[in-house]
């Protein structure tokens, strides 16, 4: 059934290349938004909290400040509204899933570059 399952996702799922960026990296994803007749694009800029699931389910999970108030947004890779992800930054963190990052404000909230 498994290979079933991943024989229709890989021939029928069209695949977008995307750069390779892990939890701890700062990113722009841009992605349509429908207004009813009218479509335009928005960005959501903020540091990846990780990424969850393989194939088709994947998904990440990013998080920006906007003000004093966190607001996090969960994306699906294989999204059809998403046009582009740029990597603005790459952190360096030592686990996949940095939820601890929730809690920390001010220079607590940095995370260290890394020039890979």
């Amino acid at each position: 059934m498994d290979s079933l399952v991943k024989f229709v996702q890989d021939e029928f799922v069209t695949k977008k290349d995307f750069p390779q960026f892990s939890a701890g990296d700062t990113i722009t994803v841009y992605y349509e938004i429908r207004e009813g007749e009218k479509v335009r694009t928005q960005f959501f800029r903020g540091v990846v909290l990780q990424r969850k699931g393989t194939g088709t389910s994947e998904t990440f999970t990013i998080r920006k400040m906007s003000g004093t108030i966190g607001v996090e947004r969960i994306f699906p890779v294989n999204l059809p509204a998403l046009q582009k992800i740029e990597v603005n930054k790459r952190g360096k963190v030592r686990r996949a899933r940095i939820f601890y990052f929730r809690g920390l404000t001010g220079k607590k909230a940095r995370i260290k570059e890394v020039r890979r």
